[in-house]
């Protein structure tokens, strides 16, 4: 029996499914879905089509909203919305250093982890799409990783789909991960000037923090290895509309005076390690290349070996001149499974993850050259997660998509503007503009 409960003006219920863990072996091993459906409360009872949505990440449960936040609010005036918790995230099976062990060996756990892409999810939803709408089509909302899922979507289910919308989530059909990441550094170094720009006072902020880790390489009370190069990686939170003040904020009160000189603070210890620990999204780190993967080429860390091919972000390179120390942004590196504690009993995992060579397709150019689906993009201009000239050349093999090119919005437009994104995705895909 599903519960129901309410918030206000959401009637909320919680919905479980059991999926097969290989789709191609529908009577083998099984893994277990949570879905939160969300209906305005004046129509619960009403005959409302359905919308799924699918949250960014890898690795990510959809977003647990209060009431009719962000976007929900303007989703539920035409919709039945069903925030799913995709395969490996949030309430459904999870997949961490807590539960891998029991899948057996590190060569196990990772042919487990294979079945963690955006196809299997696709796969999910047409699972369970016959049990909540009888068969009828529904909408997909895909945000960033969710863009990719839907992608998928159109490439092998399209049949599923009334209509696709898709924020800051349009990959490239056929880049490696190694041409993801060359594209990515130059985006990165874009928005780490930007910032500098924007608050000059933290170059040497930044600087000193960078010398403090290089001399004393400090483990956070959390038990995280604080490295130069993990700092870094904070660079993470310039992709959002408010990251680059968020960072700037961190940054304000790193160091405190005690008996033994100038430490870092533990208020700066605690914030940092709740930006930087993949404690309560593991699932990230292990498939994030693997998201890319689709040929017989591995990814190989791809993050780490084309990171070499721009010099700029070295920092000990940076601290021997007086220039800024260069922020990086969303990638995983070999060295996250050393410095991360929630991590590092998978570091053999991800190792033979990075090494496979069996990668299946994501995606068919000729389906989609083909569609016939209603498709709406927003595409963030100089968006520092998802390259725009990659998303463009999809929307362009996407016959009938329809693409919202704006710099109003970073990454998390369709949180950060309320209701205006989707409202715009609508229209469009309804050809009301």
């Amino acid at each position: 029996m599903n519960l129901s409960y309410r918030q206000p003006g959401v009637v909320l219920t919680d919905h479980h499914f059991t999926v097969p863990l290989d789709h191609d072996r529908p009577d083998g091993e099984t893994i277990e879905l949570y879905a939160r459906e969300a209906v305005a409360s004046g129509k619960a009872d009403a005959g409302l089509p359905w919308l799924v949505y699918l949250q960014g990440g890898p690795g990510f449960g959809a977003h647990r909203f209060v009431g009719k936040q962000a976007w929900l609010g303007r989703a539920l005036e035409d919709y039945r919305v069903l925030l799913l918790d995709q395969r490996g995230t949030g309430a459904s099976t999870p997949a961490g250093r807590q539960t891998l062990p029991l899948r057996g060996t590190p060569g196990e756990q990772a042919d487990y982890l294979t079945h963690f892409r955006a196809d299997s999810i696709v796969r999910d939803c047409e699972a369970i799409r016959p049990l909540l709408t009888g068969g009828a089509p529904w909408t997909v909302l895909g945000q960033s990783f969710g863009g990719f899922c839907t992608v998928n979507y159109l490439s092998t289910a399209p049949e599923g789909l009334r209509a696709a919308l898709i924020t800051g989530g349009l990959p490239s059909l056929d880049a490696h991960a190694d041409d993801v990441y060359r594209a990515a550094y130059p985006r990165i170094e874009r928005k780490a000037a930007a910032h500098y720009a924007r608050y000059p006072q933290d170059v040497e902020r930044v600087r000193r923090i960078a010398e403090y880790l290089l001399e004393h390489e400090p483990v956070l009370n959390s038990g995280y290895r604080f490295t130069v190069e993990a700092f870094q990686s904070l660079g993470i939170l310039l992709g959002g509309g408010e990251g680059s003040h968020r960072l700037h904020f961190l940054l304000e009160n790193a160091f405190v005076r005690t008996a033994q000189g100038f430490t870092l603070s533990d208020a700066f210890q605690e914030e940092v390690h709740g930006h930087l620990s993949y404690a309560g999204h593991p699932l990230y780190a292990l498939v994030h290349e693997a998201t890319y993967a689709q040929d017989d080429r591995p990814t190989a860390w791809s993050a780490e070996r084309v990171r070499e091919e721009f010099p700029r972000f070295d920092a000990a390179k940076a601290l021997e001149g007086d220039g800024p120390v260069l922020f990086t942004g969303e990638s995983v590196h070999p060295w996250t499974f050393d410095t991360d504690p929630a991590l590092r009993p998978l570091r053999e995992t991800a190792h033979l993850l990075a090494e496979r060579t069996d990668w299946r397709p994501l995606y068919d150019p000729s389906r989609l050259a083909v569609n016939e689906v209603p498709v709406a993009a927003a595409v963030y201009h100089d968006d520092m997660y998802v390259d725009t000239v990659h998303s463009l050349r999809t929307a362009r093999a996407i016959r009938g998509l329809r693409t919202w090119v704006t710099d109003e919005f970073e990454h998390d437009g369709v949180r950060a503007g309320g209701p205006r994104v989707l409202d715009r995705l609508l229209a469009l895909a309804r050809d009301e503009v």
